[in-house]
């Protein structure tokens, strides 16, 4: 009998083995697919593991580019001749005040392998270089290396356009509006209000992104819009944390669109279910043991759900939950999501 090995977020119950990165157990278990759940992963061995044969999702090229910063990038800029901000790479720190001086103040510095917003730091003069410099090497994955500076953007909002990659094509869920600290997402909205105009740019270039990265599977398509331009800025090769809002705003959440896709089953339409939001659960210390209240009061409101990661410790700042609401408008969806979290409190 088929069994399913889940590490770290389950995606399915299929009896087909769908394996979460991140165990010694992968040859053991010899998967049908491998499915990276977080980025910090060594994709140089998902490329040996594809070519001894594994099946990896969406593709071990897809995950290793996309890890990277500067792979992304060269493939939106170099091979697809995408719109993005200005920008450059330094390894060294000659290059790096080399770089900041060509690109101007201000700049928006991150290592070319972080997530959560981990190295990242704007630079609006001369003062700040040296700091961003050191954070940015303290926050790499790897530990210090190469870093992005990239020139500021004018724009009007970021969305994410959530984009599933299946048997029968491409498709597409609702824009998806957030708010981001220190680089790190706090809440997200869907569906976000642009043109038709800016919609349908940021829909063809991601179609040309994920083509080029190949595979199936969901991916998160990041853009910076103003007015009708659109910019490309990342992209990530599974579930999105600012598409956690659609846990509740769709019939079809992201990670169930992920699994549709996966597995090779029609995705014939998404329905969206009008204005809604999510809100992040922070939890700020060092513990190995936290507890939660305050879920009655989180869940008093009509239209809410409260989603508990279950994470057994926090060092330093960590996401532990997200809230979500439904509104007659974005903003009283947001209103509702903000407050539900906020009446979630913790004990560490």
């Amino acid at each position: 009998m088929n069994k399913s090995l889940t590490i770290g977020t389950p995606l399915t119950s299929s009896a087909t083995k769908v394996m979460m990165l991140g165990s010694g157990e992968l040859r053991k278990e010899k998967p049908d697919y491998i499915v990276p759940e977080v980025e910090a992963i060594a994709t140089d061995t998902l490329v040996e593991l594809e070519k001894a044969g594994y099946n990896i999702i969406p593709s071990a090229r897809a995950t290793k580019l996309t890890m990277n910063r500067e792979g992304i990038r060269t493939l939106a800029v170099v091979e697809l001749k995408l719109n993005t901000s200005p920008y450059k790479f330094a390894g060294t720190k000659d290059e790096f005040i080399s770089a900041i001086n060509e690109i101007g103040f201000p700049c928006i510095i991150k290592p070319i392998m972080s997530s959560s917003g981990k190295g990242q730091s704007m630079v609006k003069g001369e003062s700040g270089i040296d700091a961003a410099w050191k954070y940015a090497q303290e926050g790499g994955r790897s530990g210090g290396g190469r870093v992005i500076i990239e020139g500021f953007i004018d724009f009007d909002y970021e969305i994410t356009l959530l984009t599933i990659r299946h048997k029968d094509g491409v498709s597409f869920c609702a824009p998806i509006g957030h708010r981001q600290e220190h680089g790190d997402y706090q809440e997200s909205w869907q569906p976000h209000p642009m043109s038709d105009l800016a919609l349908n740019k940021a829909k063809e270039i991601a179609e040309k992104v994920v083509n080029a990265l190949g595979g199936r599977g969901i991916f998160g398509v990041e853009f910076f819009v103003k007015g009708d331009t659109v910019w490309f800025s990342e992209l990530s090769p599974r579930p999105h944390d600012t598409g956690m809002v659609t846990m509740i705003s769709q019939d079809l959440s992201e990670f169930a669109l992920h699994v549709r896709a996966i597995l090779g089953l029609p995705i014939p339409n998404i329905i969206q279910h009008g204005p809604s939001a999510s809100s992040v659960i922070l939890v700020k210390g060092v513990s190995k043991n936290i507890s939660f209240s305050g879920l009655e009061d989180a869940l008093s409101t009509s239209d809410t759900q409260l989603r508990l990661f279950g994470k057994p410790e926090v060092n330093g700042e960590r996401r532990m939950g997200v809230c979500l609401a439904k509104g007659n408008t974005i903003e009283e969806a947001r209103e509702k999501a903000n407050w539900s979290a906020s009446q979630i409190r913790y004990v560490l």
